[in-house]
């Protein structure tokens, strides 16, 4: 039996380097988690860094991230191809325990600059989603993952999105990134309790477990109404500690807890000694809880090569373009859904007619922020 491997996101970037340091130096890192494609338009990777990336490798303690990839965009993309031709380029030199991306679709140019939006559970995002699993996969040569989404328009999108993952992942033998600081985005937004919304999640197929801070956002529909966001800002609460010590126990496939705070976030000496202190908090509990499994070799690969042809949907994409272009040139939620009673979303699977009003306006917000 192993207890799961304390980690830190860390990628090349001074502050969040700068705040690890001394983590480092005192061998408490046990892991670490790379988002592989932020380097991706980088032409040297500096050698220092790439010894540090290296040693965890060959120790089969490095697991990327990806962030970029847009997963349910409705058309293939050119760039998707060259993502994944990077990927398995980088795969080769650092080999990854295991590789993941994010729920949704991206907001913005060409769905690669901006922030991940959820799309609706249909049978065509559900192909979609698994054919590009397939190809991560493939392209990456390990395990594959995919981490729960912080953003829902509805309780209804909450409810179901732990069976729509379980579904995504079941042809690639894929496994779960279970972001803690995202399930209290929703436990607060939609003013769930724990054990109802953990019992959607299927909690063996955890393979690693975030934790982060995030913020609060002023509803202007109703001011006294606060949203929370995921915005890596900020140190971990409290609350999301004590969700940690809960969901441990009940992950008997966990390998990683990791860490996660964005650099610039991390730019004063007080900060950086937040982080260390809640590194050292996060370790604290994991290594106070009985260990778990920790197999290497439940999430293996299936070998079944890659589908002769790319799962595509023009009108689905074509609703993605039309959503996108009106969340980020609305001034507000309620001018957003009025062009969204006017579009081709109208009585789709989409179905914004039943989005919440905060949650529409948060969208907005996100997306005009990302463009």
């Amino acid at each position: 039996m192993q207890k799961p491997f304390s980690s830190i996101a860390c990628n090349l970037d001074t502050d969040i380097l700068t705040a690890s340091l001394p983590l480092l130096e005192q061998s408490k890192v046990e892991g670490i988690e790379w988002s592989f494609d932020t380097l991706f338009g980088s032409t040297v990777i500096p050698e220092w860094f790439r010894e540090l990336l290296l040693t965890y490798s060959r120790a089969g303690r490095l697991v990327g991230h990806g962030v970029f990839f847009s997963l349910f965009t409705g058309r293939w993309l050119h760039g998707q191809q060259q993502w994944l031709d990077q990927l398995r380029k980088i795969a080769t030199e650092f080999p990854f325990d295991h590789v993941t991306e994010h729920f949704g679709f991206m907001t913005g140019r060409d769905f690669h600059q901006g922030a991940p939006i959820n799309i609706p559970f249909t049978g065509s995002t559900l192909a979609i989603g698994r054919d590009r699993l397939k190809r991560i996969q493939d392209a990456a040569g390990c395990a594959v993952g995919l981490e729960n989404l912080a953003f829902a328009y509805s309780l209804d999108e909450v409810k179901r999105h732990g069976d729509f993952l379980q579904q995504l992942l079941l042809p690639v033998n894929g496994f779960i990134i279970l972001d803690l600081h995202n399930l209290y985005c929703q436990l607060h937004n939609f003013n769930m309790d724990f054990e109802d919304l953990i019992e959607l999640y299927p909690l063996d197929k955890v393979r690693e477990i975030h934790i982060s801070g995030g913020s609060f956002e002023d509803s202007i529909l109703k001011p006294v109404r606060s949203i929370r966001r995921d915005t890596h800002d900020d140190r971990v609460p409290e609350a999301v500690f004590q969700l940690l010590e809960q969901t441990i126990p009940r992950c008997p496939n966990l390998r990683y807890v990791v860490l996660e705070q964005l650099g610039t976030a991390l730019n004063s000496a007080g900060s950086k000694s937040g982080f260390r202190e809640d590194f050292d908090r996060m370790d604290r509990i994991v290594k106070s809880l009985p260990a778990t499994s920790n197999p290497t070799d439940i999430f293996l690969p299936h070998k079944n090569g890659l589908p002769f042809s790319i799962a595509e949907d023009e009108v689905l994409y074509q609703q993605q373009r039309q959503l996108s272009e009106i969340l980020e040139t609305s001034t507000d939620g309620t001018e957003a859904l009025a062009r969204l009673r006017k579009s081709a979303l109208a009585g789709t699977a989409w179905d914004f007619e039943n989005w919440d009003p905060y949650m529409l306006e948060t969208a907005v917000g996100i997306a005009r922020k990302w463009k």
